[in-house]
């Protein structure tokens, strides 16, 4: 899963895809170097990001996910058409985002923001990714993360989550859930996450891990954000073989292709191909 964040303020890469022509080349970008879903954003849920209007959202949003879902508008398909993900906790933008071409909705909040959005999923047939996140607030999350046992508490609120969107219409076929690495946790908490991924694949439905380029990492390594890509593969290989099978990346040719190698010692190999 490519990571195309359309804002001025995320986290690794706000303002770099702002312009519709170069989010979108970057999503082609990224489908050549093997990504099956690009995960479009409008709204950053750093540590400490300021919400943004409904209206903005939208305007930085659907026409991105419009040209990619058109192969690009210019002639170019974009590769074998990864599968587009709205990244959103607003129901308006995620149903915009679905009528645009988006297959997938990916809610940091896990319906908890917009409960409604669970239906909405479920009447459009859509996939949907709920992410475990410490509180509702992105701009508190990291404010003194306390657990009983992290992994118990992330398992525990992903399988509530998980009941909640079955109950209102979502085949559980269609969920993915993701316990949320750097939303409201210590570093210590997100390696305890990645040391114990399995109790969380254990839920048995797909699980997401978003570790990418993120501060733990650096904490480890000494490395700045866009130094970090060694210690994103290493992470993510480790949660490949603790059962993840997505991964949410900036940096996706290096990561597809450790991936592979990793998978190649596996008895059913990995793939890139979204299910």
């Amino acid at each position: 899963m490519g990571v195309l964040n359309v804002t001025p303020d995320s986290f690794s890469d706000g303002g770099l895809y702002m312009d519709v022509d170069r989010a979108v080349a970057r999503a082609r970008e990224m489908a050549n170097e093997g990504a099956a879903i690009v995960d479009v954003g409008g709204e950053s849920t750093r540590p400490g990001a300021e919400p943004v209007p409904e209206a903005e959202e939208l305007q930085r949003v659907v026409p991105v996910v419009e040209r990619i879902a058109a192969g690009a508008g210019d002639g170019a398909t974009v590769a074998a058409g990864p599968r587009i993900s709205v990244d959103t906790r607003k129901l308006g933008v995620a149903e915009a985002a679905l009528q645009a071409g988006a297959r997938v909705v990916n809610d940091v909040s896990a319906f908890r923001a917009s409960p409604d959005m669970a239906g909405l999923v479920a009447s459009a047939g859509a996939d949907c990714c709920l992410m475990h996140m410490r509180g509702d607030d992105p701009r508190t999350m990291q404010d003194d993360p306390r657990y009983d046992d992290v992994v118990s508490d992330v398992r525990a609120f992903l399988e509530e989550r998980l009941e909640f969107a079955v109950a209102e219409g979502v085949g559980e076929e269609h969920v993915w859930l993701d316990p949320g690495i750097g939303f409201g946790k210590t570093a210590d908490h997100n390696l305890e996450l990645l040391r114990r991924l399995d109790e969380i694949t254990a839920i048995g439905r797909p699980v997401v891990v978003g570790a990418s380029r993120k501060s733990f990492l650096g904490r480890i390594t000494g490395r700045l954000e866009r130094e970090r890509t060694a210690a994103t593969v290493a992470a993510n290989v480790i949660a490949y073989e603790r059962g993840a099978s997505i991964f949410r990346v900036h940096d996706v040719a290096p990561n597809v292709d450790a991936l592979r190698v990793a998978a190649a010692t596996f008895p059913a190999p990995w793939t890139t191909k979204s299910t």
